[in-house]
């Protein structure tokens, strides 16, 4: 049973008026004033000259009455501090940080005033942190949380009822719902941080447990080292508008976590608090400074005493001052005299690539700070330097920065309808899918800057912005599907026509009409339509089998981001998608910690990766010496009966069905513990410790080796050429002439035969009778070898000229090569 409901009918309450709590020094309390007990609140005052039936302005004494507002005015300051306070007692932690005012807030202990809402849940009693959020979420929408519990029952069946977990989301999505603006605005009010925090801890522990139970009977409970979990902050953060995306989530948490288990109070709160420094620093930005700046949003300014930004430019490096738009990059270089206007790049175009390189005086490269924009060969190519003493993070995240911007408009330009489509005007709100994923992209990178200034970054800062993330991660572009839907999906007004619709590219007429043979819908029922779907995305397996399967069932969709007791299509693409990437991440783990260091310490592990080999190959050696008799003539009569019953096509597939039923039972007494923990395991000995000169001389000796082997391979291969080539025509005619006799005795005699023959002559070389007829024959064939010469080989001297032109000429024919590809697929 799915339940939309029309939140925006209901009239929202003011939050911080109707349900607020009263702290002081000692006690904090959680208390609840109806519309109708307000009135005992109010401040009581009269007017002189009131008494009567009729009053006169000049019997108003002036100074008693602008005294009276002063203390009104004095009051209402009181008031509205005391509603600005947190829902708990503050206290000191153990172990403050000066630095941070956020740590003198944090909380220790809540207590429970009014509650309305029974604690008795069919599937056990509600822990505190769940009677305050469903309380205080209540009275935030107009409502008790009794009544809130009654619509909720009304709305979905029992199962989905009995889990406390769902009723917590139902009376958080429904106030967060109301709100689709950029950045939630109860955001700034420090009570709303602290109870989504507790939200957080709601819905990771909607019941009581055994270590909870006195607090829940004392209607106290003590915060301290609290932690919320990924499972609860991807479920609840996501949800508030700036907060967080639902595909990068679980990477913001792995950054704001840290070493931590799980994200606490003061980390929560900081990190609230510098997104809206970053938001109210956009707002300050003075944008008279580039008039034509007036249709783009600034997101950030790079320019700086301490951390320089340097534009390299024919090996000469210039400071100045850039800024990153929602369009475009800005560069003003310093002048010692007069200004120079700003130079301008577009990063809205088709072919636009950002990479990280090494910047440096004459391309040395010795400086590995730098980040290179081009839009391809032939353009032009920005390369700039992020100074930065503490560190390579400042290049890294302008790198996400740049790229997330790049990434988005072609986002836009390939899930996006153009700006001119008609069709736009046939479903409502779609004329905003432009801007909202603009949005999507701008807050991404205001979190990834509010987390450099909390110093909590990640390796790749890339991983925390999502148009980046998505576009190099696994099932990223059935995510980047469910993003356009929702961007750009909305209810229909007009019926649609399948004018202008063209077939994706990549994509067979069968997939096409199995795929979209008609429109995209959204979980709230918003459309998108088919005529939209230009990525070749769309055709791909993953795209058809995710799309077969979007259906949800007993959920209550407040909108197409908000769904109580299911997850919205975003979400649960975004799932799959973390669980695909955290597999490579593992595996790429695996192949990372087998790259060893040092190259005895490589040969060491080769040797122990071909151990089953060597050991079969010595066993063989043992039957072909007739070490043990009787091993080898079983071994020869079960050859031979092979061969003789004509068995040879089957050999190969029973050797296949062997290895998998090997490999599939041992994958069955893993799966019972039978083969221990360290099976599977690869064990080589560390080399003994060694000084600076003693690697230097290793290095050079491996290198002989190395260079050994390889002139050996070279004079292989030249008296193989010799002999093919006929450089020498008396060897060329020997050889020329077994080949012949090869080739006619497989034409005359049976291949079994023939097989049966070498197996016996191999088996038989190191029986006395044989051994010396053998030796004299492998003595002839060196012989032989020895004396054929090796092809000659001319080594002409080097020329700079020459291997310019010839540098020259491979570049310009690379060039027309991409030419006419880009003309192909034009």
């Amino acid at each position: 049973m799915v339940t939309r409901l029309p939140v925006t009918q209901l009239k929202a309450s003011n939050f911080g008026l109707n349900s607020f709590i009263f702290g002081n020094k000692d006690v904090c309390k959680f208390g609840y004033f109806s519309r109708n007990s307000a009135s005992q609140h109010k401040l009581s005052f009269k007017l002189v000259g009131a008494q009567g039936k009729r009053w006169k302005l000049n019997d108003i004494d002036t100074n008693a009455v602008q005294e009276r507002i002063n203390s009104w005015l004095s009051k209402t300051q009181h008031f509205l501090t005391e509603v600005t306070l947190p829902l708990v007692k503050t206290g000191h932690s153990g172990k403050p940080d000066p630095g941070n005012e956020v740590d003198t807030q944090d909380m220790e202990e809540i207590f429970l005033g009014d509650q309305t809402i029974p604690s008795s849940m069919p599937n056990g009693n509600l822990s505190l942190v769940a009677i305050v959020s469903i309380e205080q979420f209540s009275r935030m929408n107009g409502l008790t949380g009794q009544k809130m519990q009654k619509i909720f029952k009304a709305l979905v069946p029992k199962p989905v009822y009995d889990d406390a977990r769902n009723l917590v989301e139902y009376c958080c999505f429904r106030f967060l719902s109301r709100d689709a603006i950029d950045l939630h605005p109860c955001l700034k009010e420090p009570a709303f941080q602290r109870l989504i925090f507790i939200t957080m801890l709601a819905w990771e522990n909607p019941y009581c447990d055994k270590n909870d139970l006195h607090a829940c009977a004392s209607r106290k409970v003590s915060f301290q080292g609290k932690l919320v979990g990924e499972e609860a902050f991807s479920r609840i953060a996501p949800a508030i508008s700036g907060v967080a995306d639902r595909p990068t989530v679980h990477n913001l948490f792995k950054a704001l976590s840290g070493d931590e288990q799980g994200i606490s109070l003061r980390v929560w709160l900081t990190y609230i608090d510098e997104l809206l420094k970053v938001h109210e620093g956009r707002r300050s930005y003075q944008i008279h400074e580039y008039p034509q700046l007036s249709e783009e949003r600034i997101l950030c300014i790079g320019s700086s005493r301490k951390r320089p930004v340097l534009k390299w430019e024919n090996n000469m490096a210039w400071p100045g001052k850039l800024t990153l738009t929602d369009k475009a990059l800005y560069f003003e270089a310093v002048q010692f005299q007069g200004q120079k206007d700003a130079i301008r790049l577009d990063l809205t175009g088709h072919g636009l690539q950002v990479k990280k390189v090494k910047v440096g005086p004459f391309n040395s490269g010795v400086f590995d700070s730098g980040v290179a924009i081009s839009s391809g060969p032939g353009s032009q190519t920005w390369v700039l330097e992020f100074v930065d003493l503490g560190g390579e993070l400042r290049r890294d995240v302008w790198h996400a920065f740049i790229s997330e911007i790049i990434t988005l408009h072609k986002f836009l330009s390939e899930y996006g309808p153009d700006d001119d489509d008609q069709s736009l005007f046939q479903v409502f709100g779609s004329h905003k899918g432009k801007e909202k994923a603009t949005t999507g992209a701008v807050n991404g990178i205001a979190r990834l800057q509010a987390l450099q200034f909390m110093r909590k970054l990640l390796d790749d800062p890339i991983k925390l912005v999502q148009f980046s993330f998505l576009k190099n991660a696994p099932h990223g572009d059935v995510v980047f599907q469910t993003l356009a839907v929702n961007y750009w999906g909305g209810p229909l007004v007009s019926e649609v026509t399948d004018a202008g619709y063209q077939r994706a590219q990549g994509m067979s007429p069968s997939e096409e009409v199995f795929e979209i043979s008609d429109h995209v819908f959204d979980i709230g029922g918003s459309v998108y339509l088919r005529k939209w779907m230009r990525s070749p995305s769309w055709g791909s397996s993953a795209s058809i089998s995710f799309w077969k399967h979007t259906s949800i069932r007993q959920a209550v969709v407040l909108n197409k981001n908000l769904v109580v007791a299911d997850e919205s299509l975003v979400e649960r693409a975004a799932a799959i998608c973390k669980q695909k990437y955290q597999a490579v991440e593992k595996t790429r783990a695996t192949i990372d910690a087998a790259k060893l260091q040092g190259i005895p310490s490589n040969i060491d592990l080769f040797k122990e990766l071909i151990l089953p080999l060597t050991i079969t190959a010595r066993n063989f050696e043992k039957l072909r010496r007739w070490e043990e008799p009787h091993l080898t003539l079983s071994f020869l009569a079960f050859v031979y009966t092979i061969i003789f019953r004509n068995l040879l096509p089957y050999v190969f597939p029973m050797a296949l069905i062997v290895l998998a039923t090997g490999m599939l039972t041992l994958k069955g007494l893993k799966e019972q513990g039978r083969l221990g923990r360290s099976f599977g395991k690869v064990t080589i000995r560390d080399q003994p410790p060694s000084n600076t000169i003693q690697k230097i001389i290793a290095v050079k000796d491996a290198m002989r080796d190395v260079e050994h082997y390889l002139q050996n391979l070279n004079v292989t291969l030249l008296k193989l050429r010799t002999i093919l080539l006929a450089g020498q025509p008396q060897i060329t005619t020997e050889v020329a002439l077994v080949l012949l006799s090869s080739a006619t005795i497989l034409l005359i005699f049976p291949f079994k035969y023939v097989l049966a023959f070498l197996l016996c002559d191999l088996f038989t070389q190191e029986l006395e009778f044989r051994r010396e007829m053998v030796k004299r024959f492998l003595s002839f064939l060196k012989e032989r070898w020895l004396t054929v010469p090796a092809a000659p080989v001319i080594v002409l001297p080097f020329e700079y000229g020459e291997s310019k032109s010839v540098n020259q000429r491979s570049q310009t024919d690379k060039k027309a090569i991409r030419k006419k590809a880009e003309q192909s697929k034009a």
